[in-house]
């Protein structure tokens, strides 16, 4: 049976984060697609994560803290380094954070709450796909510490679950080597036995 949905996400790739240009989402455009990053699997209706929204000046400022921060770890950069790290949030006209946001209960596990913050992220990526906007997610460095997540707004008990770099891309993005979906799956054979 024909689907577009599934031809789809058959196809779905991620664009080069540079080639990711002006124009931006729209207001508009941008609360349907949080509208549809919120529509997951959220056992307990937690809504264990949040959107922030990185754009116009905020991205500069960013870069500038993020290498700030790298050179205060590492001490001074090679200026390649130093360049990268201004432009890490700047690449790309919009950046949206997807960010875990544990919440205390005693039937559902904090890795649950995680993984669905994984999955409002990619709802997020295919919901800007498919209004026609390329997308490409990372953490990177910054995410794994303290200081960089408060300098991206994020409480310490938060944890990022990606950057989602949102832009307008011309052409289809680069195809890229997928695993054989026949070796993904098999049928229970009863319990594991090592």
């Amino acid at each position: 049976m024909a689907s577009p949905i599934i031809d789809f996400l058959l196809t779905r790739n991620s664009a080069p984060i540079p080639d990711l240009k002006e124009p931006a989402p729209s207001d508009a455009e941008i609360a349907t697609m949080i509208a549809a990053a919120s529509r997951v699997p959220d056992h307990g209706r937690l809504e264990p994560w949040r959107f922030i929204l990185y754009r116009g000046e905020a991205r500069i400022e960013i870069g500038k803290k993020l290498a700030a921060l790298a050179e205060q770890r590492e001490g001074p950069l090679p200026e390649g380094r130093r360049n990268q790290e201004l432009a890490r949030f700047s690449r790309a006209p919009l950046v949206i954070g997807v960010v875990s946001v544990p919440k205390e209960n005693p039937k559902i596990p904090q890795w649950e709450m995680f993984l669905s913050g994984g999955m409002a992220a990619m709802n997020l990526m295919i919901a800007a796909n498919a209004l026609g906007f390329g997308t490409n997610m990372i953490s990177n460095w910054y995410s794994d510490v303290p200081e960089g997540r408060a300098i991206l707004g994020l409480s310490p008990q938060e944890r990022v679950v990606g950057f989602v770099h949102i832009g307008s891309y011309q052409g289809p993005a680069p195809e890229r080597p997928r695993p054989d979906p026949a070796k993904l799956y098999a049928d229970y054979t009863g319990p594991w036995a090592g």
